[in-house]
């Protein structure tokens, strides 16, 4: 594909790209300072997390693109354009939903998307729609994913017993447990393949917009960027598995970390290549784009200083609006207790396998045991939060049930009790023998009571950007061994409605 480009589009230097690019630069660069929380905690996610070290490459992979764009862009005459300030807004209200629920891919989500917003409004739309997968490619630079850990670690699973099987070394299965040969092995998310699906989804959209011209081919090879890593963490899994079998699990897990971490991403990754490079049809040197196609006139057009000083503005809306309402706080109760539960006693905490939700900033957290003429014991936690901010969340990775490198790890989901989600978690014993546990939660955030983390995060968010009750509590009940989940279901019974009763506990006339 060849298009011819005339001589002045080799000069980005003009007066007019000068004054927009120095607007765009300064508008950047504010919305940066606004949200530089936000902007700290990307940096810190890129840097300190294996699943999204990928991240780190966005930005030099978009300088790139948009520097092999440059002289078909400088055909282009930038203008400031008002209904980009839409995109900004649109990017505005996505943070101020995550703010306010807690969800941090919605406030990075919503950074992104004001920047993309920026670029539309001071370079104008025909600049906008040149750069439309470089702006585009920006949106890898958001954490997302973790959603995929859950169907990845089942697949993985699924995967591995067979091959376990074809192998000799029959293999059974619990949840994300497998006892296979002499040892139990977790599929963690960690094992999910998860960050290998990432970072190859990211490569894979780069390599299908600079290789291919046919969507066809472009569809089928982001396919097989996504099927390929996942059949292959499958066979790294299997491997390790078998491996340390045979040898032990300690040489198994460090030649797993140092062979997939450091040479088989890379291998899957030039197999992929490979596969397609037969099928590439767009050759190095075609441009990105024709500039003629898109040098039309603009409407809606606008000066270029209101532009600039509308964009920041309608960026700095959202955070003025969540600190306006983050000052509606209601009062915390100056001491909440565990109550009387009719049938059953306190007793000492478990000295088998000790455990305790995690609930890091609440302004009161409870935690006692409970037996019945039965000799059932069943723990209770209570968190409650007056306002729920950064650092301070109902819901969120690491809250809960489990921490973040917990002794404790999550087996599987089972069915509700007495309305409550329940969870099956283990953790070795005194003698190393597994100890199992069920774990059931409720949250109540004003008036709602739910057992949906993620009604609870819509509730949360709704409270806030009304500015109306915002408090927000989490119950757990637990028990362990193989009659818990009825200890549960008549410890329930006996606490009556679970609404109310956290009201009792929680706020206390």
């Amino acid at each position: 594909m060849t298009i011819a480009v005339p001589a002045r589009a080799f000069d980005l230097s003009s007066s007019v790209w000068r004054r927009h690019g120095v607007a765009l630069a300064l508008a950047v660069v504010a919305i940066l300072l606004l949200f530089r929380t936000d902007l700290a905690d990307l940096v810190r996610l890129w840097w300190t997390s294996t699943t999204y070290g990928h991240c780190l490459f966005v930005a030099p992979v978009v300088a790139w693109l948009v520097w092999q764009r440059r002289r078909e862009l400088a055909v282009l005459t930038p203008v400031a354009w008002w209904p980009g300030l839409a995109v900004v807004a649109a990017g505005a209200f996505a943070w101020l939903l995550g703010d306010a629920g807690g969800v941090a891919l919605a406030r990075h989500l919503g950074l992104v998307v004001m920047l993309q917003g920026a670029v539309a409004s001071l370079l104008g739309p025909n600049v906008a729609r040149g750069l439309v997968f470089p702006l585009g490619y920006l949106s890898f630079l958001v954490p997302f994913g973790q959603e995929l850990e859950p169907p990845l670690q089942q697949a993985t699973v699924a995967m591995v017993t067979p091959l376990l099987g074809l192998a000799g070394l029959p293999a059974v299965v619990d949840g994300v447990l497998i006892h296979a040969g002499r040892y139990w092995f977790e599929v963690a998310e960690a094992c999910s393949g998860s960050k290998f699906v990432l970072a190859m989804l990211a490569f894979g959209v780069l390599v299908a917009d600079t290789c291919f011209w046919s969507w066809r081919r472009r569809a089928a090879f982001l396919l097989a960027c996504v099927v390929v890593p996942v059949l292959a963490n499958g066979v790294r899994a299997f491997a390790t598995i078998w491996a340390a079998d045979l040898t032990s699990v300690e040489a198994a897990s460090g030649f797993d970390h140092i062979v997939y971490g450091w040479v088989f991403f890379a291998l899957v990754m030039a197999g992929v290549l490979a596969l397609g490079w037969r099928w590439f049809d767009r050759a190095p040197d075609d441009p990105a784009f024709d500039p003629a196609r898109l040098a039309e006139p603009v409407r809606h057009r606008v000066d270029l200083l209101p532009a600039t000083l509308l964009v920041v503005a309608v960026a700095a809306a959202a955070p003025a609006w969540s600190a306006a309402i983050a000052g509606r706080e209601a009062p915390s109760p100056a001491r909440i207790d565990l109550p009387a539960v009719p049938g059953w006693t306190r007793a000492p905490l478990s000295r088998t396998a000790p455990w305790r939700p995690h609930y890091p900033g609440a302004d009161h957290g409870l935690f006692g045991r409970y037996v019945d003429g039965r000799g059932s014991a069943v723990d209770m936690a209570v968190a409650l939060y007056a306002r729920q901010g950064e650092g301070r969340e109902l819901v969120a990775f690491g809250v809960g049930p489990l921490r973040e490198g917990d002794r404790w790890v999550r087996v599987s989901d089972g069915p509700a009790v007495a309305g409550g989600s329940t969870m099956r978690i283990t953790a070795p014993g005194p003698d190393e023998r597994p100890v199992e546990r069920v774990v059931a939660t409720w949250y109540r955030v004003g008036d709602v009571t739910t057992a949906d983390p993620a009604y609870a995060k819509f509730e949360t968010a709704r409270a806030r950007l009304l500015g109306t009750d915002q408090r927000a509590v989490a119950l757990h009940l637990s028990a362990e061994g193989p009659d818990a989940r009825a200890a549960i279901g008549r410890f329930a019974a006996a606490l009556g409605p679970i609404g109310p009763a956290i009201d009792r506990i929680a706020y206390p006339s």
